[in-house]
């Protein structure tokens, strides 16, 4: 697999890909901007996504469990003129109906408090089956992908501006003042008020 530069190199900004915000990772890739180099490890990245960056398609891949490093590239005068990501492949995961099925439960229940029976039962698998195979093809347990999925929503409520941290929260099916405002910090590395002061200070209000 290659990156083409043709299509990239000068073309392709990263914080207007939303990829980047799906998986929760711009935060991070901002650092960049500020000349330090960032190691995401064990991104979980659906492959169909991921076709853009390639030169190559394979109908048959599912996810590619990857780490991604980003660093800097300065110009002669010393300001940042691009930044360069190098994708380290781990592991290819093939498609699974069962496991897609549960992914889409996920999706469309997020909001919802998390079943692992229910999940499972959309994967028309045993729970014990079912969470080994999930994490065999995802790189992670369901429970750790339905937490992923719901904090991408809370990031997206936390950049609407009409809504406070707390109705953010809510929209989301949590309570701002529980124990979900701790795993936020614990998965972005920003409180909930924090992440929101850096997306209004993105958009500068």
């Amino acid at each position: 697999m290659g990156i083409s530069s043709e299509s990239h190199v000068g073309k392709y900004n990263v914080f207007r890909d939303p990829i980047v915000y799906e998986q929760g990772i711009v935060d991070k890739v901002r650092q960049v901007l500020s000349g330090k180099a960032v190691f995401i490890q064990d991104l979980t990245a659906p492959y169909p996504d991921m076709i853009k960056y390639f030169n190559v398609a394979d109908q048959d891949i599912q996810a590619l469990y990857l780490d991604i490093v980003c660093f800097p590239l300065f110009k002669p005068d010393q300001t940042l003129g691009c930044f360069i990501a190098v994708f380290f492949i781990k592991k290819i995961y093939r498609f699974r109906d069962e496991i897609q099925r549960a992914k889409e439960y996920i999706k469309e229940n997020w909001r919802e408090k998390y079943d692992a029976g229910e999940t499972a039962k959309a994967a028309n698998l045993s729970k014990h089956h079912f969470s080994q195979l999930f994490k065999k093809h995802v790189g992670m347990t369901p429970h750790d992908y339905y937490i992923s999925v719901k904090i991408r929503n809370i990031q997206e409520c936390l950049r609407d501006e009409s809504l406070t941290v707390s109705e953010a929260f809510t929209a989301c099916g949590v309570n701002y003042h529980g124990h979900f405002a701790a795993v936020f910090k614990k998965k972005v590395g920003l409180t909930p008020t924090k992440y929101r002061a850096s997306v209004m200070q993105e958009k500068g209000l």
